[in-house]
């Protein structure tokens, strides 16, 4: 709690990790093993943070990303959306975040009125679900977080979406 302050600017998540995911993106694509147009991004708190920064129209790290030319789709689980709330933000792939209402380590809210912004903005590829009475790393499988019936419930229902997600945007 209280570290994104003093977080050195050589680690931000805004204006840096965008270009960590596209070079995870680049690395990922020069694999064998890897179906180059099929790579999904998943993040969480922080993470989850950056994943927004790096699926921004127009973000560090890449030239006018499109699903056939970056990642294809995200997961992304409880962000802090304040910076991206105060943007004209369009997300360029499809993506899904996973908010707990009761957050206390990054506000929800801001989540809530990022998707209702982004949808008026036309963009029907972003969509948010919200799990009433959970927490910050609701599917955490530990004792701690899963002792909260409303983590338990959006952990099971935020695995199987995850899963459904992927499959319809990253299958063949």
């Amino acid at each position: 709690m209280g570290s994104y302050s003093r977080r050195p600017a050589e680690v931000s998540e805004q204006t840096v990790r965008p270009y960590d995911a596209y070079g995870a993106l680049d690395y990922l694509r020069g694999r064998p093993d890897v179906i180059k147009a099929r790579v999904g991004l998943q993040g969480w708190s922080n993470g989850a943070m950056a994943g927004l920064a790096t699926l921004a129209v127009q973000p560090p790290g890449m030239q006018n990303p499109t699903p056939a030319t970056a990642f294809r789709a995200a997961l992304l689980f409880y962000p802090s959306c304040r910076i991206q709330s105060r943007q004209e933000y369009r997300p360029y792939t499809p993506t899904v975040m996973f908010i707990g209402s009761e957050d206390a380590e990054v506000a929800p809210v801001p989540c809530r009125q990022l998707a209702e912004q982004v949808r008026l903005r036309g963009v029907s590829h972003f969509d948010m679900i919200w799990y009433e009475g959970a927490t910050h790393s609701f599917d955490d499988p530990g004792k701690r977080r899963q002792s909260v019936e409303a983590n338990r419930d959006a952990r099971a229902d935020s695995m199987r979406r995850a899963e459904q997600f992927f499959q319809r945007h990253l299958r063949e």
